[in-house]
């Protein structure tokens, strides 16, 4: 199911005290979204988040400013850049200043958006549970968790194999190595099992050259 919808983000809108419908808005994150050169990090992925959202809405302290970062905790992406985070919290701002959304709603929505970039689950009271969101496609079923992993290697073609697979193993191999991989009970209980077996299967074809 889509939910990355201009009907979704109309409402999620109004609820963030807009003025207007914020279609262009919608407008402004379907252009981010749709760019040439995302094959993960595009719609696809924002509808899946809020899928998760959806299921887990109930434990989220702020609703809205956990709805808001994942529309645009991914709204800036440049695989050559290290500042993507940074820069999707100030569009965020940029969006949530004209939408007359208060001071308390813009700073959650930039620490969570930050929160992302080395899944930092302390920058805020939602944190763990934007983090575990944006990581629940790794407790995905086995085909779409290998679909992921190639489009995150057709996302990062500009690097050699032998590179790609070492530091992407290294990635996951790092997730692999934490206690648990997700902070809040609810995603624990129904993905970490399967996130640790897709990551195991990934990491031994990266290990072995089989990209």
């Amino acid at each position: 199911m889509n939910a990355f919808t201009p009907e979704r983000w109309a409402r999620l809108w109004m609820e963030a005290s807009g003025r207007g419908d914020g279609r262009s808005w919608f407008d402004v994150l379907k252009g981010r979204y749709t760019e040439p050169h995302r094959h993960y990090h595009n719609p696809r992925h924002i509808s899946e988040c809020l899928a998760e959202f959806d299921f887990a809405r109930h434990l989220a302290a702020q609703p809205v400013a956990v709805e808001l970062a994942i529309w645009f905790h991914d709204a800036i992406y440049d695989t050559h850049a290290a500042d993507n985070e940074e820069q999707s919290a100030l569009l965020a701002d940029q969006c949530l200043a004209e939408a007359g959304s208060d001071r308390e709603v813009r700073l959650a929505v930039g620490h969570l958006v930050l929160a992302t970039k080395k899944h930092d689950t302390a920058t805020h009271v939602d944190g763990p549970l934007l983090v575990d969101i944006d990581l629940s496609i790794l407790g995905s079923v086995e085909n779409r968790f290998v679909e992921y992993e190639a489009q995150i290697r057709q996302e990062y073609a500009w690097v050699p194999d032998a590179l790609f697979a070492e530091k992407r193993a290294e990635i996951l191999e790092g997730f692999l190595s934490r206690d648990s991989i997700y902070s809040t009970e609810s995603f624990s209980k129904r993905l970490e099992n399967r996130a640790r077996e897709n990551l195991r299967s990934s990491i031994e074809k990266l290990r072995s050259g089989k990209l």
